[in-house]
């Protein structure tokens, strides 16, 4: 965005300065030949002057016009007698004007004053410009020509041209220094407001967007934060709702427990103890999901190498015990995951505890942490008689198991983005890296 507020303005600008600066450059050029012109016309008129005295000869004027120094342009002389002195322009000098009786003076008597110099006419001459100034002279009348080259006459153009350009560059320089400044001002509050709203959908709920800057971007902003407080708002009474449900299901639970452990025949008192454990687990994997980290709208993380280790230093007594050896082949680097450490600690118990259920005593296991590109892959191997085929279905039951272990083991893997793989003697968690969530 930031960009595009940058290029639409110097867009605007360049144009602004392109509509101030062609007509200037027109203008200059115009004030520039003026100017020359102008030159020209006092230079030509001086030589007339000289040319109009009676005292000058022709090798004077031809004198004179050679030792004119810092004379821009090529002039020349056409005597009353026809002959050119000087360098004429391309073209020749015109035929010089008889100058009226009574020009230039004021008494009547031409003989006295100056000589009668008349106006100065402008022409077009190959390309540049020719000054003609006619004088009377004591023989009658001469015409002075000062010839101006096209280069000649816009002499002194480029330095101004120079100077605009400069100074266009500047003010567009200037813009974009002031773009920038802008553009940061108005597209940083909204980065930030949109970086926000992306940590709130990755379940963020402390994420709050910046209320400074414009005012249309700080409410927008204000909103923002408005709806996350509104979802913590949710989050919390949905807390409450779950804790709630919690003490309404298992205080008539306890009561159907005890009433069971109460009846006299121990062999029906001992199934139906049974059923009421079965739901136990299921009322306790019920409300372990209603408060998972994803359900009060945060994205959990966890190391992996370090609740496989903790777990597995639990378990290590019951290995003892049982004769059976439990080894760990884990990386050195923590192996942050997208799961939180009780939902991994319970689907690595459900693992193990498996193994210890359904293999003899003395049977290895052997637990292996490996990275992937994305995540981490969780093996628990053992040597046993293997698992039998659809022993990860929910509610299926062969030796005792109802699959509910692995149910939760595989509920855990996907909500951390990955899936839970049965083989014969082993079972593969695999989870996602928490920097991909």
């Amino acid at each position: 965005m930031r960009r595009r507020i940058l290029l639409l303005s110097v867009g605007m600008t360049t144009l602004v300065v392109l509509a101030f600066a062609i007509p200037l450059i027109l203008l200059l050029r115009s004030t520039t030949a003026n100017e020359a012109k102008d030159k020209a016309r006092y230079q030509a008129e001086s030589v007339a002057y000289y040319v109009g005295d009676k005292d000058h000869t022709a090798d004077d004027i031809n004198a004179y016009i050679d030792g004119l120094a810092n004379v821009s342009g090529r002039i020349s002389v056409r005597m009353p007698d026809g002959s050119t002195l000087g360098n004429p322009p391309p073209g020749g000098v015109p035929q010089p004007k008889t100058m009226p009786a009574d020009y230039g003076d004021d008494d009547g008597d031409e003989h006295k004053g100056p000589p009668k110099v008349g106006d100065a006419d402008y022409r077009d001459v190959d390309g540049g410009t020719a000054v003609d100034v006619g004088v009377d002279t004591p023989n009658g009348p001469a015409s002075v020509c000062l010839y101006l080259t096209a280069d000649e006459l816009y002499d002194g153009l480029t330095p101004r041209l120079l100077i605009l350009v400069g100074g266009s560059l500047l003010v567009l320089l200037l813009s974009i220094l002031g773009a920038e400044l802008v553009s940061r001002r108005l597209a940083r509050p909204l980065e930030e407001t949109a970086s926000t709203a992306e940590r709130l959908a990755k379940g963020d709920v402390d994420a709050r967007a910046p209320t400074t800057g414009p005012a249309e971007v700080a409410k927008v902003g204000a909103a923002l934060n408005d709806l996350a407080d509104r979802i913590d708002e949710v989050i919390a009474v949905e807390r409450e709702a779950v804790a709630d449900l919690s003490h309404r299901l298992r205080t008539p639970l306890t009561a159907l427990r005890l009433q069971v452990e109460a009846l006299p025949d121990r062999e029906s008192a001992e199934e139906l103890n049974t059923q009421v454990n079965t739901l136990e687990r299921a009322l306790t994997s019920v409300i372990s999901a209603a408060r998972r980290p994803q359900r009060e709208g945060r994205v959990p993380h966890s190391d992996a190498v370090e609740v496989t280790r903790a777990r597995a230093a639990f378990w290590e007594p019951l290995f003892e015990d049982q004769g059976r050896e439990l080894t760990l082949d884990l990386p050195q680097p923590p192996a942050m995951v997208r799961s939180s450490a009780e939902d991994l600690a319970a689907a690595l118990d459900a693992l193990v505890e498996n193994v210890v259920a359904h293999t003899p005593d003395g049977t290895p296991a052997h637990i292996t942490l490996t990275r992937q590109d994305n995540g981490v892959r969780i093996s628990v191997a053992d040597t046993g008689p293997g698992i039998p085929l659809g022993a990860g279905e929910r509610g299926r039951s062969d030796r005792g198991s109802t699959g509910l272990g692995l149910d939760i083991a595989r509920r855990c893997a996907e909500a951390a983005g990955g899936n839970l793989t049965i083989h014969r003697n082993e079972v593969v968690l695999t989870l996602r890296s928490s920097r991909d969530a």
